[in-house]
């Protein structure tokens, strides 16, 4: 399954990690994970989510604030029942490990560009092969998943379409127009309204949309934490005015949880 991130060759593991018959090494890390981003693939010393936005994210989803938004993703993935499966853009893993916990007889793989996020993630399921890598380079071989899940993630068409083997799909999880609607009114003077299908559009040949539904419900949050946290997790927590920011941690909160899940099946 694992290709090298420099010369493309297929990756084959030893007692220290993995290695290509090009002589390229790559160790695994002590908590468990490849790093398979070559410094000259990297836009920044540390791309992806910083340690702060890692932690805050690993706190309210502990929390279980978006429990069913979780269940019902591993709901979905169970009924594909691939052999193969990639969490593309896995985050601190909170999503991951209960993926792995429904797919028990699978082969699963996991990555994020974070470093910081990966380290984290690897200890929430060990069985699985986490990876620190580029989601526009994943070092996977063509056609190697059953099932590719992108959750609340960026998301590279093409490489997508590559790593989906015929017949299989990627199950993707996305907020809606109304997702936090009530925390960005508190936020900003104007909310910015944007197209929830929009992703759609960008579905290269070769793929289709095959099925898609809504999960919505209500959050109050009452702890001040879990708001602040809810801040430092999304990209609100720079783009909103320190006053405002300070507003919504002061007082109680009850938002709109609103996502959609499309499945996208490679032809």
């Amino acid at each position: 399954m694992l290709t090298c991130p420099l010369c493309n060759g297929a990756l084959s593991a030893d007692d220290r990690g993995v290695a290509c018959t090009a002589g390229h090494r790559f160790d695994r890390a002590r908590q468990g994970y490849l790093n398979l981003l070559p410094v000259q693939h990297k836009k920044s010393r540390d791309p992806g989510d910083n340690q702060a936005m890692v932690e805050a994210r690993r706190r309210f989803l502990d929390g279980g604030h978006y429990a069913p938004l979780a269940r019902r993703l591993t709901e979905l993935a169970a009924e594909r029942a691939p052999r193969h499966w990639l969490d593309i853009g896995c985050g601190e893993g909170y999503y991951t490990a209960q993926l792995a916990a429904a797919l028990p007889a699978a082969d699963g793989y996991a990555l994020d560009i974070s470093r910081e996020a990966v380290k984290r993630a690897c200890r929430r399921a060990p069985q699985l092969t986490w990876l620190v890598a580029s989601m526009a380079r994943v070092p996977l071989a063509d056609a190697s998943c059953g099932l590719l899940a992108s959750v609340f993630s960026p998301l590279d068409w093409q490489e997508a379409r590559r790593l989906l083997a015929p017949g299989s799909g990627l199950l993707r999880m996305g907020p809606t127009r109304e997702h936090l609607l009530e925390l960005r009114a508190q936020l900003y003077d104007e909310v910015r309204e944007y197209d929830d299908a929009k992703h759609l559009s960008l579905i290269p040949p070769g793929m289709r949309l095959a099925a898609s539904e809504t999960l919505s419900y209500r959050l109050h949050l009452d702890n001040a934490e879990d708001r602040a946290d809810l801040l430092a997790m999304t990209p609100h927590g720079w783009r909103a005015s320190a006053e405002r920011r300070a507003a919504v941690i002061a007082a109680p909160l009850e938002v709109t949880v609103a996502i959609r899940y499309d499945w996208i099946e490679r032809n």
